[in-house]
């Protein structure tokens, strides 16, 4: 009996600038964080091998640089993206609106395809600057909401499993 193949699955990471897409990616692959900030130029991609629903899939995940006023997201580093996560920094309110742009902007280059948005530095919550209204500006679009810590750890596996499960769902 033949051996059923690996399914190969490109997710990207995109958000403004410093809200911890590379130190996510960090944690999910080599279970590592760093204090030290390094800017992300260009793209990054990792790679995962993981299980899921008894298939193995392996992801390659690309860190993508991260947005300002200045500097957009290239939308070829999204072509072929099976999902992506939206990083929002819970401690900038300004990051909301740019992954909501991003977000757009993806969607015109790739069309619909499975999200997560990431409400990361949870372990920073006493200096969070999200309201209710940013949680409606997301809750609102129908997306997957997850929590995370690239620093604890907190929701990190658990943000690309879902993710996973709605690619392979999808």
């Amino acid at each position: 009996m033949k051996a059923a193949a690996m399914i190969k699955k490109k997710i990207c990471l995109l958000g403004a600038f410093a809200v911890g897409k590379t130190s996510l990616i960090e944690r999910y692959v080599q279970s590592v964080f760093s204090d030290k900030y390094h800017a992300t130029v260009g793209v990054k991609v990792d790679k995962k091998e993981i299980r899921v629903a008894d298939q193995e899939v392996t992801l390659l995940i690309w860190d993508v640089q991260g947005e300002d006023e200045i500097q957009k997201i290239n939308a070829n580093y999204l072509r072929g993206s099976a999902g992506f996560f939206l990083v929002v920094d819970g401690t900038r309110r300004e990051t909301v609106e740019v992954a909501l742009e991003i977000a757009q902007r993806t969607v015109d280059a790739v069309g619909e395809i499975p999200l997560v948005v990431l409400l990361n530095k949870t372990d920073l919550e006493d200096e969070w600057e999200l309201g209710a209204d940013e949680m409606e500006k997301l809750s609102a679009r129908g997306w997957l909401i997850a929590r995370t810590s690239a620093k604890s750890g907190l929701g990190v596996e658990e943000a690309f499993q879902h993710l996973v499960v709605k690619i392979l769902s999808s």
